[in-house]
Parts: C-alpha cells; structure tokens; sequence
C-alpha cells in the first residue's frame, strides 16, 4: 500500500476537480443508451483506434464530470459484479429531489434493472438508491 506524502512546503494549489471517469464496457451502444435514456447524458462522436482495437463514448451531463464509456474486446469481464471489492465500487448522480430519486429507481426496477439498494436516508444524511446498470457497475442515485 502506498504512503501518504505530506507537502513540505505549503503552497497554494490550483483549483481541481474531476473532469472524467472511464469505464470498461462490453457494449458500448447499449450503455450509451442506458445513460442518454435514465440520466439525460448527452453523447460525443464515437472514438475509434483501430490499431489499438478501441472505442470510446464521452458522455456529459448539465453539471459535474463527464463518464467514457470505453470498449476494447480483449479487457476481461469482471465475472461477480454482486459482490463488493477493492477499487471503485461506486458513483453517485444527483438528480434533484427525494421525489425524483424515488421515481427513477421505480422506472429502473419496471425496466428490468436490478436494484442494489432501496432509497433510504443513510447514516451520512444522503438520500439515496443503488442500481446496477446494463453491465452491472454500481451507480448511486441521489438528490
């Protein structure tokens, strides 16, 4: 495990943030779809790299950092998605309202996703649901 460095020297840093989040996905069309369609992200032109046999998606939504969707045949399916484990487990897309956190996990649960958790305060104070997406990565609803 890595050690935390402490700064020797206190400076002030520049403003950052997150500017993306990439995923390793088996179909890119359909996780286009699932996140144009549930969560209002809008889609950039296709990648290619055929020497490297890539595609990519950089999809944006009105606030935050955008998801890659990246697809390469070769990178291996996690085969237990169920199950937690080490490195990113999660993220989280805030959609507004209690109400709204509510409605989209029951549109979610009508389409036929499976819904990790139940929306619910948690201990923290945030408001929210867990589901799984098309290819089983976990994605935090929340206001």
């Amino acid at each position: 495990m890595a050690r935390e460095r402490k700064p020797t020297v206190k400076t002030k840093r520049p403003e950052m943030k997150i500017e993306h989040l990439a995923i390793w996905v088996s179909d890119l069309e359909v996780m286009r779809r699932f996140y144009e369609n549930y969560f209002n992200a809008s889609s950039g032109e296709l990648y290619k790299n055929p020497k490297k046999n890539f595609s990519s998606y950089f999809l944006s939504f009105d606030e935050g950092a955008r998801l890659e969707l990246m697809q390469k045949p070769e990178i291996p399916v996690l085969l237990d998605q169920t199950t937690e484990h080490m490195g990113i487990i999660h993220f989280a897309i805030s959609i507004g309202t209690k109400e709204k956190v509510d409605s989209l996990t029951e549109q979610l649960r009508t389409d036929g996703f499976r819904i990790v958790g139940e929306p619910r305060t948690t201990g923290d104070g945030y408001y929210e649901s867990v589901i799984q997406d098309p290819e089983g990565n976990r994605i935090e609803i929340t206001v």
